[in-house]
């Protein structure tokens, strides 16, 4: 057995990997780059979603506030536990900014993404199926609705991670 093999065996006992990189560090890596921050992005978005629909269908559903009230009340909870989670989790937060600017950086960002939401719906719903009749054929406006709010969410989801990223997340 030559020094060459024995390098490389007792190399692949001690963990390395291709280059010296170890498995584990491949994995931190992995999570610490852009791909573990939409990973990790997506996780807080589903739990924030959890509780906006929560919130409204508590609200709305069990103790009787008018279903717009109940829709506020969730969004502004969902932002709330989103800010949190985000500047916690995904994003690291501009050195010295003062969080009552950061939070309000967020809540802006997140309204405008409400519109978004609100638009993308409106012209999926009123402006294209209510408007084509063969589509009216194919899909029930129940279903209709549905599509339309998972592709919705889905741009509103881009347009978040990239707002949130471009706004509130230190580039040093």
């Amino acid at each position: 057995m030559n020094e060459d093999s024995e390098d490389n065996e007792d190399r692949d006992r001690s963990g390395a990997g291709f280059c010296g990189i170890s498995q584990a560090d491949e994995g931190a890596k992995f999570m610490d780059g852009l791909i573990g921050q939409i990973l990790r992005f997506g996780v807080v978005g589903t739990i924030a979603t959890v509780i906006d629909v929560g919130v409204y269908t508590i609200c709305c559903n069990l103790i009787g506030i008018p279903y717009l009230i109940s829709g506020t009340m969730g969004f502004v909870a969902s932002i709330v536990i989103s800010y949190f989670m985000n500047m916690r989790f995904v994003f690291k937060g501009k050195e010295g900014e003062s969080k009552l600017k950061e939070f309000t950086i967020f809540t802006v960002l997140s309204i405008f993404g409400l519109g978004l939401n609100e638009l993308i719906l409106y012209i999926c719903v009123d402006g294209i199926y209510l408007h084509w009749q063969w589509i009216q054929t194919i899909v029930a406006l129940k279903a209709a609705n549905v599509l339309a709010k998972l592709f919705a969410t889905g741009i509103v989801m881009f347009y978040n991670f990239i707002s949130r990223k471009m706004f509130l997340e230190d580039r040093g």
